[in-house]
């Protein structure tokens, strides 16, 4: 073991193209990945050894990442730009046009500089003292930055507490936190070391990535040691020190570029946003099958719209113990007509399946003998604790396992009619340090990567989709994650508490979920764990939820009892229309999905991120926005009948429900009655695509129409609208879009409209809506107006092309 006086003196050793390599005399090596403008790598490796050669979160621009992994060193994928390289006296600097990095050889301390708007800015240096671990302490990784007081930080996926992320300190190591605080509770289900860093001062953003899958931690300040000044730093259990800045003009560019880096999201079918019952309660009933079919009977009685529902994993169950792929027959005597009746019915069924095999499960003594299940060094299955047994998971680094797992998905869900996968309680809690995976031919610590089994867990469950079904886009669900989890599924914030401050807090975690490369997200609506919601917690629940791109109310009541739509009589109305105003959206919101998947948008918006130079916008607020033309305001304190919202500066603002106009940067009080509709502002210079089509359960319809919020004065903007038959894979259909382009003057608004590509057979842009009180003449071109009149939400003129 080295000493602290012992600092390594590197040497540029090698520059091949885009990498450049150190040595020092001691063997420690670094590398530096000059991959785009934007984008810089650093791997620093202690002795100089890879422990780790393989990655699964790379993925430039790329819908997924071979099964075995990618090779570190490969760099394909990226444009491998001209960069300047500059020696000086114990220095090296490497400049791209938007990145410089200037070395200090002694200890390889690196400090990086963006350019922002022509010029150069400080963004980020090594702490002065010990930045990394060149074996003075311990086998684990460390790096070490320095901090100032006024820096934000945002990201690491969904973490509880504040969205600035300054002052905490956070574990990476997934389990299955039950009813956890979304104020307090670490760690959680999903695996994504990315954050940002905000400097106010100097206006820089960057973005740094740690590309491992080791138990890690992220110390943003809350420590303090006065022999080190202010620093924050970055630790793991195991593995490297392989991590990637990214730069960019804005907090948005940088978003999307680490997306982009991880891999493209999964545009998901379009019935994927719509409402998703489920609950714990009806599959673990005894009369499982009755009280399934009795939802659907309800949805009818009371006009939900539905289309799909999580079928909890009591449907395996035998007491309280899960045995995924082996169905209760007396619960579910007929699993294919089952699911044909929720066919029948427009509802699709998306079944829950786990990775651990229960030492009694049918299939354990098998799965054990063929070598599917994660091994001691004898051998013998690797027990750990699930649920209220012990059982081995499931080794998805071996090619067989994988196999099984997808002919399991074929066989016992598949087969009979199901649409989808739901990957649950897939956190990977192995706390046995002995527990070995085979890793594609190299036997290594199951510990030490257990987020990769989630991950290739998802795209086994993909696989089986994609080969049962290959003209069908696959539609996954998974609790738990990574980095690069964006490219399979839709995500939710897992089992959440019933509470007002898990209301408040979920926002904040799909914020930065979403700032963290995954944004098709949401939330268990009225919480999951604990007591039942009363009727005022539930219906703002709702309302908060309503353009959350998952869209599920889902629960195991301690008393036993489900959340549903009709649990509180007295508001049933209510939320029958907040579901119903969420399928008036879904075109909106299926634009944002095609956005996200075509050009790596965040769905879920901190308002920051499109007004960067309000600073007000920085400050924790419990507002955000669904794409980037619509703002909620959710009510998040019991007893309020009022919401204070700051408008951002940069823009106006409609009051979605009255019309009324506001300028940006005030802060306004809106009425927020509890049988109100969601509370949603709507930028100025936009235009809201939605379904204007009557629609009641079971017996759905499409028909487009237009939301236009202009300026007040003069102004103009274009947008588009994605539209496609929603469900097959883009290869093997047509599609196209709509466009618009609107110029307005104070006496009068010029809306052009137009399609290109193909349209869905029989769709037909027929209603354009303006906020209430406005009455400037509206001149179309490439369209006809047949009718122009008030209705109480809005003037309408009903159009044709």
């Amino acid at each position: 073991m080295s000493t602290l006086d012992q600092i390594p003196q590197f040497q540029l050793s090698g520059q091949d193209g885009a990498t450049l390599s150190f040595r020092s005399a001691q063997g420690d090596v670094a590398h530096v990945f000059v991959l785009e403008s934007d984008i810089v790598r650093v791997m620093v490796l202690p002795g100089g050894k890879l422990h780790h050669p393989k990655t699964w979160a790379i993925a430039p621009g790329a819908d997924d990442v071979a099964t075995i992994g990618r090779d570190r060193f490969d760099l394909s994928g990226f444009s491998l730009p001209d960069y300047r390289l500059q020696h000086a006296a114990g220095q090296v600097c490497i400049s791209t046009g938007q990145i410089r990095l200037t070395i200090e050889l002694s200890g390889f301390y690196c400090h990086w500089e963006t350019q922002i708007s022509g010029e150069w800015h400080s963004a980020a240096r090594d702490r002065a003292t010990q930045s990394y671990n060149f074996g003075w302490w311990d086998n684990k990784v460390y790096h070490y930055l320095q901090r100032s007081h006024d820096e934000m930080y945002f990201g690491l996926g969904e973490r509880a507490g504040d969205s600035n992320r300054h002052g905490g300190r956070y574990t990476m190591s997934n389990v299955d936190a039950m009813g956890y605080s979304a104020r307090s509770s670490d760690p959680l289900y999903k695996h994504i070391p990315f954050y940002l860093t905000w400097k106010p001062a100097s206006r820089v953003p960057f973005g740094l990535f740690y590309d491992t899958l080791a138990d890690c931690h992220f110390d943003m300040g809350r420590e303090l040691d006065n022999y080190h000044g202010l620093y924050r730093y970055f630790s793991a259990e195991h593995g490297d020190l392989d991590y990637w800045f990214i730069g960019g003009q804005t907090l948005l560019d940088v978003v999307k570029r680490y997306t982009w880096l991880t891999g493209r999201p999964a545009l998901l079918p379009k019935w994927s946003l719509g409402y998703s019952g489920s609950t714990m309660a009806y599959t673990d009933a005894d009369n499982a099958q009755q009280r399934m079919n009795e939802f659907l009977a309800r949805c009818a009685e009371h006009d939900i719209l539905c289309d799909s529902f999580h079928l909890s994993s009591g449907y395996t169950s035998i007491g309280n113990k899960r045995y995924v792929f082996h169905w209760n027959r007396d619960k579910f005597p007929d699993p294919a007509a089952f699911v044909e009746h929720y066919r029948a019915h427009g509802v699709k069924l998306i079944p829950n399946i786990k990775p651990c095999l229960l030492r009694d499960h049918p299939q354990f003594a098998e799965a054990a003998a063929r070598g599917l299940l994660l091994q001691n060094p004898d051998g013998s299955p690797a027990l750990e604790q699930f649920w209220d047994e012990v059982g081995a998971y499931l080794d998805f680094t071996h090619p067989d396992t994988l196999l099984w797992w997808q002919q399991q998905v074929h066989e016992q869900l598949l087969h009979y009619g199901m649409a989808a996968t739901w990957n649950d309680n897939n956190e990977f809690e192995i706390r046995n340090p002995r527990a070995h995976c085979q890793q594609f031919g190299t036997p290594r610590p199951a510990s030490e990567a257990k987020p990769l089994h989630t991950l290739l867990m998802l795209q086994a469950s993909r696989a089986a989709q994609i080969d049962y079904a290959p003209q069908q886009r696959p539609f996954l669900v998974s609790r738990a994650g990574c980095a690069g989890m964006q490219r399979y599924v839709q995500t939710w914030s897992g089992d959440n508490y019933t509470s007002w401050e898990t209301l408040q807090y979920n926002i904040k975690m799909s914020i930065g979920l979403s700032l963290s490369g995954v944004s098709n997200t949401g939330h268990d609506i009225g919480g999951f764990a604990g007591p039942a919601p009363d009727a005022e917690l539930f219906l703002r629940w709702l309302q908060a939820s309503v353009l959350m791109p998952r869209f599920s109310i889902h629960s195991w009541n301690d008393d036993h009892t489900a959340n549903e739509p009709w649990m509180h009589p007295a508001i049933t109305p209510q939320v029958r229309e907040l579901i119903k105003l969420r399928y008036r959206y879904l075109p909106y919101l299926y634009q944002q999905l095609w956005r996200a998947h075509q050009d790596y948008q965040p769905i879920i918006r901190p308002t920051f991120l499109d007004f960067p130079d309000d600073a007000r916008c920085y400050q924790e607020n419990d507002d955000f926005l669904i794409g980037p033309d619509l703002l909620l305001a959710p009510v998040v304190a019991p007893g309020q009948s009022r919401r204070s919202v700051y408008l951002p500066q940069g823009s106006g603002w409609y009051e979605v429900n009255s019309g009324q106009y506001y300028d940006g940067g005030e802060r306004i009080s809106l009425a927020a009655p509890l049988n109100g509709q969601a509370l949603l502002l709507a930028r100025a210079g936009s235009a809201i695509a939605l379904n204007v089509a009557t629609q009641h359960f079971a017996q759905r319809s499409e028909q487009r129409g237009l939301a236009l919020y202009p300026h007040p004065g003069d102004g103009e903007f274009s947008g588009s609208c994605f539209e496609d038959d929603g469900d097959s894979v883009l290869s093997r259909q047509q599609y196209g879009e709509w466009r618009w382009h609107v110029c307005s003057t104070s006496q009068q608004i010029q809306f052009e409209l137009s399609h290109h590509g193909q349209l869905p057979p029989g769709l037909s842009c027929t209603e354009l809506w303006l906020p209430t009180g406005e009455t400037r003449e509206v001149v179309l071109i490439g369209a006809q107006c047949l009718h122009d009149q008030p209705q109480p939400q809005g003037r309408c003129l009903t159009i044709s092309q």
